[in-house]
């Protein structure tokens, strides 16, 4: 519940903390609320008490409890801070949307938009979410796909439910599949890459991930369900979910991916774009999970986008998901 008191021209908000919004941190409350707020803004404003609670000062660290009352002082953003996203952003997340409940979402997340704003981005993907749906109390990401990658991407609408679904993916229990298109006909059936990742930043400044004995352990199982001379289409279950995981993994194995601009292999990519492929070609198909409190089953699968469609119909690639 959110109330505003009129200061020298700015809004002072009153907002009582919600069920589904205890037990998060004051910072973080304060940096979704702030929409654009550096964090030593945040920081700065509680060490001089402008921000309470109960009208109490609090540590950064307090972590919030329902019926709590939060006082949230004026604070003029800088005009070069993140703008809110334009009616046509709006309208591409509302479409995305493939399945929802009382606890969590699920979108079909377009390539080329980021899951959050920053690095020089206005917003992502879950501000244009919260800008969508201004009165939600809670919306979170459970997860991360590259700005690149399209497809399943679960939001959380409560607490709770995110930390059952963080608990499900710390035990391996969310069981991701992509789709993706790589260089070459794919010798041999199924076969699970086990190789360590680890980020790396380049003299250029360029991070890159690499396969590196020191780095984090990393496992996919890569599955062919269709290829020619020139590609194959993969299905790929992922055991882990280190950045760029599939991607370091596909060139690794000698099958680089369509479409990667980062670790691809640029004749291949020249070959793809006449075909009309103008993105990378690395899609989440499908999410499978168990909701360990009460048993909810849920299963969703994400339409292969039609700028991915054309180009395996372009390649004569025709195919089923395997089970």
């Amino acid at each position: 519940m959110e109330n505003s008191t009129k200061n020298k021209n700015v809004a002072v908000k009153m907002i009582e903390i919600m069920a589904d919004q205890a037990g998060q941190r004051i910072d973080n409350f304060l940096l979704t609320k702030l929409k654009g707020a550096p964090k030593s803004l945040i920081y700065r404003i509680m060490r001089k008490g402008e921000v309470r609670v109960n009208k109490g000062r609090i540590k950064p660290t307090y972590r919030l409890q329902a019926g709590d009352i939060v006082r949230i002082p004026p604070v003029r953003l800088d005009e070069s801070q993140p703008k809110k996203p334009g009616e046509q952003a709006l309208q591409r997340v509302e479409q995305a949307i493939i399945y929802e409940d009382p606890r969590l979402l699920i979108l079909n997340k377009p390539s080329g938009m980021a899951v959050h704003g920053g690095s020089g981005l206005s917003y992502g993907l879950i501000e244009a979410l919260r800008a969508l749906r201004p009165d939600a109390h809670y919306l979170e990401l459970v997860h991360r796909l590259d700005r690149e990658t399209s497809g399943c991407l679960i939001i959380a609408k409560k607490r709770s439910a995110l930390r059952l679904l963080h608990e499900l993916l710390r035990n391996n229990q969310i069981d991701k599949q992509y789709l993706t298109l790589v260089k070459g006909d794919w010798g041999g059936g199924d076969r699970t890459i086990e190789a360590p990742l680890r980020k790396n930043t380049l003299r250029s400044g360029e991070r890159m991930v690499i396969v590196s004995d020191d780095g984090k352990p990393a496992r996919s199982l890569f599955r062919p369900l269709c290829n020619n001379d020139q590609a194959s289409l993969m299905q790929v279950k992922l055991y882990t979910g280190r950045t760029h995981q599939i991607r370091v993994h596909a060139v690794h194995s000698g099958y680089p991916i369509a479409g990667d601009e980062k670790y691809g292999d640029a004749e291949f990519n020249t070959e793809m774009q006449k075909l009309g492929l103008k993105r990378l070609f690395l899609h989440a198909v499908r999410l499978t999970f168990t909701m360990p409190d009460d048993g909810q089953r849920v299963s969703v699968t994400a339409p292969l986008p039609s700028e991915l469609t054309n180009v395996l119909n372009k390649l004569d690639l025709r195919y089923r998901l395997a089970t």
